[in-house]
């Protein structure tokens, strides 16, 4: 079992605005906390991407490019997703450490514990996404270019996604806290992204032969 401190809520939440402040920069993940940076950093990436490639007057190579680039940072972040859970559920006790590596590794838990479908390292996802989406918001609250409508439009969305990421941290301490005591817990899910496999996308696999 690992004998780290877990991460909370609100230490999670500033790390992702601190970041925020800054370039985007990729760590070497050497526990969760640079697990949690890790998957940080390729939703930055995605966000900008995304932005990028709907693009309506872009060279389509360029947006080809874009797509390319979504592909490959959806596909780290949803590795790092994966990645934070096995560190939670080792350091919580709750899956054979000699599973880990597996497609479908063992839980340990209680009989009478709950099951969570969505796990903490999908939360602390969620909870990396609501941050840019609250800092591009507030952008918007602040631009000069547009009319009073629109900054107080934006502002609302603004006040709405704040105690959406409030809830959702909420949320995450409550799961960690009942999963330390016994009463809940949850899984690695492998993703699977079929489409980025050679071997299992259909269209890949139409085209090697």
């Amino acid at each position: 079992m690992f004998q780290v401190a877990l991460p909370a809520a609100a230490e999670t939440i500033a790390a992702h605005d601190a970041a925020l402040t800054q370039a985007p920069r990729l760590v070497e993940a050497r526990d969760i906390r640079g697990w949690i940076a890790v998957n940080h950093f390729h939703n930055r990436c995605l966000w900008a991407q995304e932005d990028l490639a709907r693009r309506t007057q872009a060279p389509a190579a360029e947006i080809v490019a874009n797509k390319r680039a979504i592909d490959r940072h959806n596909q780290a972040r949803n590795d790092a997703i994966e990645r934070i859970d096995e560190f939670l559920l080792a350091a919580l006790g709750l899956v054979d450490p000699a599973t880990l590596g597996c497609a479908l590794p063992r839980a340990t838990a209680a009989p009478t514990a709950r099951l969570s479908s969505e796990t903490a390292g999908s939360m602390l996802d969620r909870m990396s996404i609501l941050g840019l989406k609250i800092a591009a918001m507030r952008e918007q609250t602040l631009r000069e270019d547009v009319g009073d409508d629109h900054r107080h439009c934006c502002g609302e969305r603004l006040l709405r996604l704040t105690h959406q990421r409030a809830d959702l941290g909420a949320c995450f301490d409550e799961l960690l806290a009942d999963a330390r005591t016994g009463r809940a817990y949850f899984k690695v899910y492998r993703q699977f992204k079929m489409y980025n496999d050679p071997r299992l996308n259909p269209a890949l696999v139409a085209e090697a032969q």
